[in-house]
């Protein structure tokens, strides 16, 4: 049964909704509301407030921790400073990923990991030989993300005007309400956003703080609903919907390595050794495969199977998470993994993993779209990712 994370107590209060799920043990409000709309105006227009807590964290202490990290992720750690964060994934050793998460460098030789699923038991099978601990401190640590492009005001007032330097990926220490706590240019929106890391037992101040002073700036509680919607507009992957994790996955099918998901960037082959490494050693001469795309669906081809049917247009109010073929001509060439109707852009969006031939932006393609239990083909063609990407999501100073 789901237990209350650190900010429970005000989450519940503002859940009218009563809408919940459960995330790695915790309860997380799907929306506060009846419907998610305010909340994700909140993140795109003005402030969100997102207990991400539920997130698996890692502290890693000792000489050797580097060495650790180096050994698991496909990144180069040597590269990242004190103060500064990566977004990261790691493998198997065949070169299929396990997971993904973000790595902060608190200290010389002190990290903190974070992780979509329990990683603690493949962290220690690969330190063996290192000097180095390994603690989970998923239930000693909160996380206050705040997110959207008044993020940066709201926290500067409370955190004070060196906040408006902190560049994207980097963490800082500070204090709010009298707590010691650290802040990151982090998100899972795409846009303007921080993550603030928080000792448990003090959680409540800082959430008490945050949502006063953010009534200046609109701010709000959002859910997983709006989230969702966010991150596909950022063209942000989610475990388990997205890609399966190797350690899951029941058939090769299911397994993906970084290059199919669009990792490819994270991975430094310069490195000496890491699990997986030789594998997609191989796999870089190759040009085949899957590869993760972004997918406009064509809304003119979905008004007129609404109005053969005799029925208006419905845009999907939240993400689905439900996969959907897609086609070039008769053959299925891939899936979508999550589709979207997208408010800022007005269209409809899809996350969707193809055969590489069909990968290349502006390929058209067919998305199977249903009505009434019937099964439909409409347009669809592929574009960049993300589709949502202001400058203000990386801009410094922040204004």
């Amino acid at each position: 049964m789901p237990v209350g994370t650190a900010f429970h107590e005000r989450t519940l209060a503002l859940c009218d909704s009563l809408s919940y799920r459960d995330w790695s043990g915790f309860y997380a409000p799907s929306s506060y509301e009846t419907h998610h709309e305010h909340e994700y105006n909140a993140i795109r227009n003005a402030a969100a407030l997102i207990d991400v807590s539920p997130l698996y964290k890692y502290l890693l202490r000792g000489p050797d921790a580097a060495r650790l990290i180096q050994r698991v992720i496909t990144r180069d750690i040597e590269r990242v400073a004190v103060g500064q964060m990566i977004y990261c994934c790691w493998c198997d050793e065949h070169g299929k990923v396990v997971d993904d998460g973000t790595i902060a460098r608190l200290e010389d030789s002190v990290y903190r990991w974070t992780a979509a699923e329990p990683n603690l038991r493949w962290f220690q099978e690969n330190a063996t030989g290192l000097n180095v601990s390994i603690e989970d401190v998923s239930e000693r640590v909160a996380a206050l993300a705040v997110q959207g492009p008044l993020s940066g005001r709201l926290l500067i007032s409370l955190a004070g005007p060196e906040l408006a330097n902190l560049r994207y990926y980097r963490i800082m220490s500070a204090r709010i309400a009298g707590v010691d706590v650290e802040i990151s240019r982090t998100g899972y929106t795409g846009d303007l956003g921080y993550e603030i890391w928080i000792p448990w037992g003090e959680a409540l101040r800082v959430w008490d703080a945050v949502a006063d002073a953010g009534t200046a700036w609109a701010a709000q509680a959002a859910g997983m609903l709006a989230l969702d919607v966010a991150r596909v507009e950022a063209g942000l992957l989610l475990i388990d919907v997205d890609y399966t994790s190797s350690r899951k996955a029941l058939i090769d099918a299911q397994k993906f390595s970084p290059y199919e998901l669009g990792f490819g960037r994270m991975v430094d082959l310069k490195k000496e050794s890491f699990v997986g490494r030789a594998a997609l050693v191989e796999e870089a001469k190759r040009k085949t495969g899957r590869r993760l795309v972004g997918l406009e669906i064509g809304w003119d081809d979905v008004e007129k199977i609404y109005e053969r049917v005799g029925l208006p247009p419905q845009a999907p109010a939240t993400a689905s998470r439900v996969p959907v073929p897609i086609y070039s001509a008769r053959e299925q060439v891939g899936k979508a993994t999550t589709t979207a109707w997208s408010p800022v852009l007005k269209k409809m969006i899809a996350l969707a993993s193809v055969e590489a031939a069909f990968a290349r932006q502006g390929t058209p393609l067919q998305f199977e779209f249903t009505v009434e239990a019937v099964r439909y083909r409409v347009g669809a063609r592929v574009v960049p990712l993300p589709f949502f990407n202001p400058p203000r999501k990386t801009a410094t100073p922040v204004k």
